[in-house]
């Protein structure tokens, strides 16, 4: 059944868009890490639904997901092309979710990409942090231009949270985007912990989003709070259409409504919470 929101908003549904879907080998390998989570981030990360692919894809359809995404990323050369193909194969089969791809800065890269982009890739995966490079690579050049030009949104993991990384924070994505200006960028987690830099950035081109991904549940506050006094901003930009719902499904520590809720306590209003679980994603992705 679905989230019982859905019907009180009067929304079709929950456009997801940062959920994961990999290959069973990554995704084993994903699971892996959080559970020894607890040694890098000081607290447990028990992944909450471990099913296969099918069962997950019917748990979204009942929460009332109407649309989601397969983020996978790319960690080291060698990876993204790969990847790239499951994620072709995995869309083609599954009718609620649009096509994603990934990339990593290694030479040839824009000959992947593109053939991504004709081949109906609606939404890259970028992880700063995991990955561990410079967006600011010149091997990333001609991808982002390939991405500004095609319109095709990336959703990238550049904020300092759980942990910081070399190149994570506003800094190096920011160069990115003030040089590549129609680059669609998604700033993952709301840019946690540099909620206040992300949301300012996205006041300002209106090329740049966030998503909620892991925001305001009582798990991302023990880890990076978002400051109260900073609602009134959130606020603006969820009806300005820069906010998108994001889950991070299924490696989340907790049930899939309690994503949703964290929203609703935020008290925004049931236009702000219509326009961010539905409205702005729907549109951005021409639902």
């Amino acid at each position: 059944m679905s989230l019982p929101i859905i019907d009180r908003l009067g929304i079709p549904g929950i456009v997801d868009v940062h959920s994961h879907f990999m290959p069973h080998s990554v995704m084993t390998k994903v699971w892996e890490f959080f559970d020894n989570a607890e040694e890098a981030y000081g607290l447990p990360w028990p992944v909450e639904y471990r099913g296969s692919d099918e069962l997950r894809i019917e748990q979204l359809e009942d929460f009332g997901v109407v649309a989601f995404t397969s983020l996978a990323y790319a960690h080291k050369p060698g990876m993204a092309a790969w990847l790239n193909d499951w994620c072709a194969s995995f869309a083609r089969s599954t009718p609620r979710c649009l096509q994603t791809a990934t990339f990593f800065p290694e030479p040839g890269v824009a000959d992947y990409v593109a053939p991504a982009i004709d081949s109906g890739a609606r939404v890259f995966k970028v992880h700063l942090q995991v990955g561990a490079f410079d967006p600011r690579d010149p091997l990333l050049v001609p991808v982002w231009d390939l991405l500004a030009q095609s319109g095709v949104p990336a959703v990238v993991h550049c904020g300092s949270g759980p942990l910081p990384g070399r190149f994570t924070g506003p800094g190096p994505i920011g160069e990115v985007i003030a040089r590549h200006p129609e680059l669609q960028v998604i700033v993952a987690h709301m840019g946690a912990p540099e909620y206040a830099e992300f949301l300012a950035m996205a006041r300002v081109n209106e090329n740049v989003r966030l998503d909620t991904t892991m925001a305001f549940t009582d798990f991302m506050n023990d880890l990076a709070e978002f400051p109260p006094a900073m609602l009134p901003d959130l606020y603006e930009a969820g009806m300005r259409g820069d906010i998108l719902f994001g889950s991070d499904f299924p490696n989340i520590p907790y049930p899939y409504a309690e994503a949703v809720a964290a929203l609703e306590r935020l008290d925004l209003g049931d236009a702000w919470l219509r326009t961010v679980l539905y409205t702005t994603p729907a549109t951005l992705f021409s639902l």
